[in-house]
């Protein structure tokens, strides 16, 4: 999972499938790269980052729920 990516999609009104056609990958893939069962590629989320999120670092982006859980109890 990315909770700050996560965040911030909401945060725009983006849907997953606004990811998907921004990759031009289907929606299940989307999905399965959200919930953690694969991973973005550098790419991707480069392109994630600068489509939408360009104020935005994407080392914020690209937290993963274990490295966001591990940074709260820091």
């Amino acid at each position: 999972m990315y909770p700050n990516l996560i965040a911030e999609l909401n945060r725009y009104k983006k849907k997953y499938e606004d990811i998907a056609n921004l990759l031009g990958i289907g929606i299940t893939t989307v999905n399965e790269k959200m919930n953690g069962k694969s991973d973005f590629k550098l790419r991707e989320l480069k392109k994630i980052k600068n489509e939408w999120f360009s104020n935005l670092s994407l080392d914020y982006l690209s937290v993963t729920k274990d490295e966001f859980e591990f940074l709260q109890n820091e």
